[in-house]
């Protein structure tokens, strides 16, 4: 059963979490964009804290819980206003899967300093013309001798700047039939024949995005993460931890949104009244803080799945999570900057930046359509389209 009130002890953490993110807030985020350097007051911060690997084994440093604990952790950073989208992919998508598939030398390696911030990995499986379609991606291994040979382009790779390694999903050929099949690799920043090159963004953020190309990198053998045979299994132990935690990105973004809406409502006077008495700003701000207590609900559900074990149960509802957290985001930000009208626009008030920060939890790491798509034949049973 889905647990509906938080237990004592994550109460206790979102408190504590909130009371971190207040003390940085949104004015230390956008004083870090505009130095164009990344975050690390806080990401060290968080470290000390626990906080980053609270998802990881206590056996390699973590904190011993699950992805619902480090969705509370970037769910409650996003509404004090300084989100940490690496949250997403280091510990989330990459610590968990190698805890889940890596060797013992692997977890060993990568586990402690991922859940104490010392070290830093991100996660590459977008590619130019793969798009949403895991099936499509070109990059692919071969052996030669001992060693495997990785060529490929991968792009939007958050974070790599700063990254120690890239968690690399390319494809293997399958003996047996000659298909492709999916497998992971630890590829280092500074293999031979591994460059990147940044890519121009509308979107303020401090995390960059890049584009990777491989280049018959040479990799050892344990370099491949998991069974070589195992395909898809793997790569979604990793994408639905990805679902989960966009959607506490996004509704850790709503209530930011929201609350910086609520300020001014109950503040702001026309006529001699407060603009929130007026239904037309009430109701919609009451609307967009329902969208987000719901799209929480499902966000909680498809973590305890996953932690549960429950991967195909945990699939389902981390897509409509993502789903409704992403709906739910771009209409609280879109609310909050019209309750504002002028000065939602302006610098002071720091809401224009989440209307193009927003969408991104429409479109990354999966589209709305294509979670449409997904539970139209994998939950009702609908004939594919494509």
């Amino acid at each position: 059963m889905t647990p509906l009130i938080e237990s004592e002890e994550h109460q206790a953490l979102r408190k504590a979490v909130s009371a971190l993110g207040k003390r940085y807030g949104r004015d230390y985020l956008t004083q870090v964009i505009a130095e164009g350097r990344y975050p690390t007051e806080l990401w060290q911060e968080a470290a000390k804290l626990g906080y980053l690997g609270v998802n990881l084994p206590e056996e390699y440093g973590g904190g011993g819980g699950g992805i619902a604990e480090l969705s509370i952790v970037l769910e409650e950073l996003g509404a004090s206003g300084a989100p940490l989208l690496m949250l997403v992919v280091s510990p989330a998508i990459c610590g968990t899967v190698i805890a889940r598939f890596g060797t013992e030398d692997q977890k060993r390696t990568w586990l402690p300093g991922l859940a104490d911030g010392t070290k830093l990995m991100a996660f590459g499986i977008t590619e130019p013309d793969a798009g949403s379609n895991s099936h499509r991606i070109t990059t692919t291994a071969r052996r030669d001798g001992d060693d495997w040979l990785l060529a490929g382009r991968k792009v939007f790779i958050s974070g790599v700047d700063h990254a120690d390694a890239v968690l690399i999903v390319g494809r293997t050929e399958d003996a047996r039939t000659g298909k492709l099949k999916p497998c992971l690799f630890i590829v280092p920043r500074d293999a031979e024949g591994f460059s990147r090159n940044p890519i121009d963004m509308e979107l303020s953020a401090a995390e960059k995005q890049w584009e990777l190309v491989l280049d018959d990198v040479r990799l050892p053998a344990d370099a491949l993460v998991g069974d070589e045979d195992a395909g898809l299994l793997q790569l979604f132990a990793g994408l639905n931890p990805e679902r989960v935690m966009t959607a506490a990105f996004a509704i850790g973004m709503g209530r930011y949104a929201v609350g910086k809406a609520l300020e001014y409502a109950r503040e702001r006077s026309v006529w001699k009244t407060p603009i929130g008495a007026h239904q037309a700003i009430a109701h919609p701000l009451a609307q967009a803080h329902i969208d987000l207590e719901l799209a929480r609900l499902m966000m909680q559900k498809a973590a305890h799945l996953y932690d549960a074990g429950d991967d195909i149960g945990a699939g389902e509802a981390a897509n409509m999570a993502k789903y409704a957290a992403g709906e739910a985001c771009v209409r609280a930000v879109d609310q909050a900057v019209h309750t504002l009208g002028g000065n939602g626009l302006t610098r002071e008030f720091g809401l224009a930046s989440l209307i193009v920060g927003a969408r991104v939890a429409r479109i990354a790491p999966v589209s709305r359509e294509m979670i449409l798509n997904y539970i139209s034949h994998q939950t009702l049973g609908l004939p594919k389209s494509y």
